[in-house]
C-alpha cells in the first residue's frame, strides 16, 4: 500500500462509522466502475480504430469542416 493511500485510510478511519461506510462504498463502486470502463474500451478498440480511420479518410477527401467550440 502506498503512503498516500495509507494517509487516506488513516483519515477515513477517524470518521464516524456511517461516514466510513459511505466512503468505503464509494471507493468500492469506483473500483468496479473503473474496471468496467477498462473492459469496455479494450473490447471496443477495433471498432474505435475503424471509426478513426473512416474519419481520417473523410477529412482527407475534404468532407469535414472545422468546429467552432464556442458555437457548441
Amino acid at each position: 500500500m502506498t503512503h498516500l493511500l495509507q494517509q487516506a485510510f488513516a483519515r477515513a478511519s477517524k470518521l464516524p462509522a456511517v461516514e466510513q461506510n459511505a466512503f468505503a462504498r464509494w471507493v468500492l463502486e469506483e473500483l468496479v466502475s473503473e474496471r468496467r470502463w477498462e473492459k469496455a474500451f479494450s473490447e471496443s478498440e477495433d471498432a474505435l480504430s475503424k471509426l478513426a480511420d473512416a474519419a481520417l479518410r473523410e477529412h482527407k477527401r475534404g468532407k469535414t469542416k472545422p468546429i467552432n467550440p464556442d458555437a457548441l
